[in-house]
């Protein structure tokens, strides 16, 4: 198994973050609990190009504190929503023997959604760890609806096994 750590940006996380306290708290906890269990953890930064204010250089589009990667941990850079658009990292994911991806971060509804189903129509088995993916309101729903919608409608049992955050560490136990 590979924990995928997505867009855990500066500039995108913050209290306009649906259960932001939340958010950080399982994601923290599932950072840890893969350190403690020798699970890879993978970082992913979107670049939105240069000019934007997110982009390499910028402050926004380093990886929050909260979650900074430890030295040696593989960061990849990518300028579409699904992590797989990063050459380097599906070509590194596809040769590795296990095709467990759990993946968690940032926005429910573009990066992680594009990343869940390209690891799907890939074949890895993708497990999301509750509360530890989220965005903010949009013009047709608010956070929470929107975090609802993906985790409990969208994902479970078509491309995701969205289980709790104990099972998600229990799982890296093994």
């Amino acid at each position: 198994m590979k924990l995928i750590v997505i867009d855990i940006q500066k500039g995108i996380t913050d209290e306009r973050l649906y259960d932001y306290a939340g958010f950080l708290k399982n994601v923290t906890s599932i950072i840890d609990a893969a350190r403690k269990n020798s699970v890879e953890v993978i970082y992913v930064q979107h670049d939105d190009g240069p000019g934007t204010g997110f982009s390499i250089g910028d402050v926004d589009f380093e990886i929050a504190d909260q979650v900074a990667p430890e030295a040696g941990e593989k960061i990849f850079v990518k300028e579409i929503n699904s992590c797989f658009g990063n050459k380097e990292l599906a070509t590194y994911l596809d040769k590795q023997k296990d095709k467990e991806l759990m993946i968690v971060g940032l926005q429910t509804n573009f990066c992680i959604d594009a990343s869940v189903k390209s690891a799907f129509e890939r074949g890895y088995r993708v497990i999301i760890p509750r509360g530890t993916n989220s965005t903010f309101d949009n013009d047709y729903m608010d956070g929470e609806t929107t975090y609802k919608y993906y985790n409990e409608m969208m994902w479970p049992k078509r491309f995701a096994d969205c289980i709790s955050l104990d099972d998600a560490i229990k799982m890296m136990e093994k």
